[in-house]
């Protein structure tokens, strides 16, 4: 693992509001999620990531992530952090760290009750099954046992959905090449065997870095090792950054795979 770089967490410009739009942004680009704002979002999230001040746009922007933000003042509240954009927090919810480890699975249950349990009692029935054994309020939660994908997968829709449940997922990858706007990384996309969803094997992909000279993720150079959502670069990852993503991913992905029943398709968030 080459070049790991140490982030300055504290220090980089735009903090906590700046990481959560580094991550938030490639959906909201689809419209899959936040406000109808996905130009002034990138635009905002380009300028703070270079050091420019940001005038409180990108926190009222996060607010309108109704997916993202109960589970960012679930950790939040959990740890006794009063504020959700905290970068602790946003790096909780999105890489994982160890303030997911406060968030007991009574308060994951209740907040997730309070947000599905009026969808019906199959639909509720399929995420309470994934609140015991280790569910936290991880990004790769919300993807594998909120959202239908897994259960539309083992009911055999196999191509879109296994798309989907790799490109919204957090996945991390070495940084080959970088050039015209665009970064190869070598990364382990989502596999399906029929019975089982898992890490497949070392493959190259292509993600964004910059658009129209607006980026999320600071300066990428090979060796570098960095995240991506959907088809965009979104931040540079330390060992810390690396090791963790990968772990609580592995660890929820894990937990889904061996639930009798995922979230059913009529679960959507």
């Amino acid at each position: 693992m080459s070049r790991l770089r140490e982030q300055r967490v504290a220090g980089e410009p735009g903090g906590g509001p700046l990481l959560f739009a580094r991550y938030a942004y490639p959906p909201n680009e689809l419209g899959y999620c936040g406000p109808d704002a996905s130009r002034e979002l990138l635009e905002r999230a380009s300028a703070a990531g270079a050091g420019a001040a940001d005038d409180g746009g990108l926190r009222r922007q996060a607010r309108g992530f109704e997916g993202a933000w109960p589970y960012l003042e679930l950790i939040a509240h959990a740890n006794g952090l009063a504020d959700p954009l905290d970068r602790r927090v946003v790096e909780a919810y999105w890489v994982g760290n160890h303030l997911l480890r406060s968030v007991s699975p009574a308060a994951l249950g209740a907040c997730l009750e309070d947000r599905f349990a009026d969808r019906g009692r199959a639909a509720w029935a399929g995420i309470a099954g994934g609140v015991v054994g280790g569910a936290v309020p991880h990004h790769s939660f919300h993807v594998l046992a909120v959202y239908p994908w897994v259960g539309l997968l083992r009911s055999g829709a196999r191509d879109q959905a296994l798309r989907v449940l790799d490109r919204c997922r957090i996945r991390c990858g070495q940084v080959l090449e970088v050039a015209d706007g665009h970064a190869l990384l070598r990364t382990r996309p989502l596999q399906w065997d029929g019975q089982h969803l898992t890490e497949g094997p070392e493959t190259v992909e292509r993600v964004v870095t910059r658009l129209d000279g607006h980026g999320l993720a600071p300066t990428l150079a090979p060796g570098d090792w960095c995240s991506a959502h959907w088809d965009w670069a979104c931040d540079r990852l330390d060992r810390r950054g690396v090791m963790g993503l990968r772990w609580w991913t592995r660890r929820q992905l894990a937990l889904v795979d061996g639930l009798e029943r995922p979230a059913p398709t009529q679960v959507l968030a």
